[in-house]
């Protein structure tokens, strides 16, 4: 595979470290005053599931390995792991905690997911850029609150709290940015 600058990996890449293929979970290029600029970055291996924090200069490369993105239904939930269905071939992949962690609060049963594949293993999983989600609950909104764009807090049917308008009420769908959590509009 080719060697690619650590300055020019982000969050969902795949590289080699250790003879181990690993995803990037966190990237931040630093440069301090007067010095040398580096890169911050945490990887966890796709085989073991552990985290490295690394430290590495800007001029420093890490060998970039292939991910694959395969789309997968969401099913539900068991002791043995998050279960997602390949859409064409029916084959059950477990997906564990650790990888699930980041996403847990976007996961609804029947939804499309990118599953990205490193070495034939689960290695990280995309969420789209926004998502059609349900509020569960919210408190009723106060009147002559509505001055200066309010918002309050509502809890979405994953358990995802986000920050609404005072108008929203329960059991509206709304599109919510994935990103960060917050509101974009009402669906």
């Amino acid at each position: 595979m080719a060697s690619t600058p650590v300055i020019n990996l982000r969050r969902g890449h795949a590289v080699r470290h250790n003879n181990d293929v690993c995803v990037v979970i966190s990237h931040e290029l630093k440069t301090p005053p007067r010095m040398a600029s580096y890169v911050v970055m945490s990887i966890r291996s796709v085989a073991t599931k552990k985290v490295a924090n690394l430290r590495l200069t800007s001029n420093d490369s890490m060998e970039s390995v292939l991910l694959e993105r395969i789309p997968h239904e969401y099913s539900y939930k068991d002791s043995s792991g998050y279960h997602f269905l390949h859409n064409e071939t029916y084959d059950d992949v477990a997906v564990h905690d650790d990888i699930i962690d980041t996403v847990r609060d976007y996961l609804i049963e029947s939804n499309t997911y990118t599953l990205l594949f490193a070495d034939g293993l689960v290695a990280d999983i995309e969420l789209p850029p926004s998502m059609e989600m349900i509020v569960a609950e919210s408190p009723e909104g106060v009147k002559g609150d509505s001055a200066n764009n309010a918002y309050k807090s509502a809890t979405m049917e994953t358990g995802l709290v986000v920050q609404v308008p005072l108008f929203i009420n329960p059991g509206e769908k709304l599109i919510i940015k994935t990103e960060d959590g917050s509101y974009i509009s009402r669906a």
